[in-house]
């Protein structure tokens, strides 16, 4: 019998070395190494200042990186920016839409910035509108539509030309949840029809389950990545969470048992890698607490743990 074909190795389609921005004395991103793949869903994840956006920045070529070498759809960013720019779309933290055009004008100008055929705009803003839920709104004025439809819109204009990379910062700050699951179903549809490499950056970790794989970012560095699902099962099975007025009386009767934990004053949390024990074993090995809960982990565990290993303050 023969054996079957190995799959063809993945495409990378984004590679970084190295990638270093400095201001002054301040690193905002240090010596950055990445390797993302085509048709990948890849986030870039962490709090506010941790580079994340710097990041993007760079790779999009909007600012210069002090030092490092990247290179995106096959390009490199310092010596073919502008090829770059033709090969990625962008979607930024602040609308780049014109809040008194239409919506379909401000799709229409973004194809004239492309230099994209008339006849190729018209049937790809139909399209897009079509995949957005906004083709009822065609006419409408951007600065009347709600905030969810704008940021649908704002990611419209960012593919309307069909770009191999689509880089989204912060793609849903602001919107309230059900505009913010829209907004991901838009996208997941748009991965599947064009099959366009993502890119994220968000500090919602919840956001980024469905991501192929993510970064962790603090300060400048990377301090663990891997894929989502995988990340938070070797985490631990639960995470026990402790509010007590004596704290340090809780650590030591449960960290001979449980291992290191994290303390935020009265609050401490525990990783519980055995998942046989309930709510009510731990209790009774305790004194009386203000709260006590058992709960699954999630991204923002694996964060807050992996800062917290990496010598951080724990989000």
């Amino acid at each position: 019998m023969n054996a079957a074909p190995a799959p063809a190795p993945a495409v990378t389609t984004i590679q970084a070395r190295g990638l270093r921005k400095c201001y002054g004395d301040h690193v905002a991103v240090a010596g950055l190494d990445l390797d993302i793949a085509e048709g990948e869903f890849f986030g870039l994840l962490g709090r506010n200042g941790s580079g994340k956006t710097t990041t993007l920045h760079m790779l999009s070529t909007l600012i210069r990186p002090t030092s490092g070498t990247a290179s995106v759809a096959g390009e490199d960013i310092l010596a073919r920016p502008v090829a770059v720019r033709a090969r990625i779309g962008l979607v930024f933290q602040e609308s780049a839409l014109d809040r008194s055009l239409s919506v379909e004008e401000n799709l229409q100008f973004a194809g004239a910035l492309y230099d994209l055929p008339p006849a190729l705009v018209r049937r790809r803003t139909d399209e897009l509108l079509k995949l957005f839920d906004l083709g009822s709104k065609r006419r409408v004025a951007v600065g009347a539509l709600s905030g969810g439809m704008r940021r649908a819109l704002d990611i419209a204009r960012g593919v309307l030309h069909r770009p191999r990379v689509l880089f989204l910062d912060e793609p849903t700050i602001g919107l309230d949840v059900i505009n913010r699951r829209a907004i991901w179903r838009f996208l997941a549809r748009l991965r599947q029809e064009q099959g366009v490499t993502v890119v994220l950056t968000t500090h919602y970790l919840e956001e980024a389950v469905d991501c192929d794989r993510v970064v962790f970012m603090s300060h400048g560095k990377i301090i663990g990545s891997g894929k989502p699902v995988e990340l938070i099962r070797s985490l631990a099975t639960s995470i026990l969470e402790i509010t007590a007025d004596d704290a340090a009386s809780i650590i030591a009767r449960l960290k001979p048992i449980l291992g290191d934990c994290i303390q935020d004053a009265d609050h401490v949390q525990f990783r519980v890698r055995d998942g046989t024990a309930t709510l009510a074993d731990w209790q009774r090995q305790l004194p009386p607490v203000h709260a006590l809960a058992l709960r699954e982990p999630d991204l923002n565990d694996v964060y807050v743990w992996m800062n917290h290993g990496a010598g951080g303050t724990p989000a």
